[in-house]
């Protein structure tokens, strides 16, 4: 995809090359770590100039606490602005159907406000729940990917129905600062814990794929019928494969933790019986 705006300078420019982030699979290992370290320059220093005169337009779909404070603040701690939009409230709902016959109560498309929001801000970040109700329609992220699609400027996925890519790499630069540099080999258990409602899968299977991106040796525990999307697990053996992990799957959480460097434990729901919650509740 090609945008006309560059993103954050040109250090920034040399690991985005104008590419937006809707998961880490999107690019190469090699520009995750150069990202990483980046991060974490920034992050000793606290305080940056390496957004000065940049913008980022912030659209948020759903609800958020931590991913939307630690953004803005970021982007304003590195000398650039947030602008915050809540779709609904303050702003236009929009459609997301390709072709949808604008005769409900939604305002505008995803294409035209794409569009708009490019000639104003240097980047867009989206945030979009999947619906869960049907797990075919939710897994095509049709919100961020309309945004990708129609967007002249990266965009940034700041939480959807596959994934969570910002949080992986948090995730995986901690990782990082406990266990060092090299994870190869190093034991990570992504082990289901139990919640009372059907939690979306954008967080473990971000988690999945940036550990095994990374060379780890990877264990998801869960318990039967919860198993991950089955491209999700493609994307994550291949990995593996191609980093010298290994991929392991159990029922058995107290075989899975065993020499295990890190637990990573998070709830999600069964796409056995994505939608139904009460049929969801006798597999738990």
């Amino acid at each position: 995809m090609k945008h006309s705006r560059k993103f954050a300078g040109e250090k920034m420019d040399n690991v985005f090359k104008g590419k937006s982030f809707i998961s880490t699979q999107d690019w190469k290992k090699a520009d995750i770590e150069k990202l990483l370290l980046l991060a974490e320059k920034v992050k000793k220093a606290r305080y940056s100039e390496k957004l000065k005169n940049k913008s980022m337009a912030m659209v948020f779909f759903n609800p958020s606490l931590r991913t939307r404070v630690s953004m803005q603040l970021a982007i304003e701690e590195s000398g650039g602005k947030a602008v915050e939009l809540n779709i609904g409230q303050g702003t236009w709902k929009l459609e997301h159907i390709e072709g949808a016959l604008m005769d409900g109560d939604c305002t505008e498309h995803i294409k035209d406000a794409a569009k708009v929001l490019s000639r104003y801000s240097d980047a867009i970040a989206v945030r979009s729940f999947p619906e869960m109700k049907n797990w075919e329609q939710d897994k095509k992220d049709a919100v961020v990917n309309g945004f990708a699609k129609h967007s002249e400027v990266p965009v940034i996925n700041m939480e959807s129905a596959l994934y969570h890519p910002c949080q992986a790499l948090a995730d995986i630069m901690t990782m990082k600062e406990k266990l060092g540099h090299d994870l190869k080999k190093k034991k990570f258990v992504l082990a289901w814990a139990y919640h009372p409602k059907a939690l979306p899968m954008a967080v473990p299977n971000s988690a999945a794929l940036i550990s095994s991106m990374f060379g780890m040796n990877v264990t998801i525990a869960h318990p039967p019928g919860f198993e991950l999307d089955s491209e999700i697990m493609s994307a994550v053996k291949k990995n593996c494969e191609l980093e010298g992990g290994k991929l392991e799957v159990v029922n058995e959480l107290d075989k899975a933790v065993e020499d295990a460097h890190i637990v990573y434990a998070k709830s999600w729901g069964s796409l056995k019986h994505y939608g139904n919650l009460e049929k969801e509740k006798e597999l738990r």
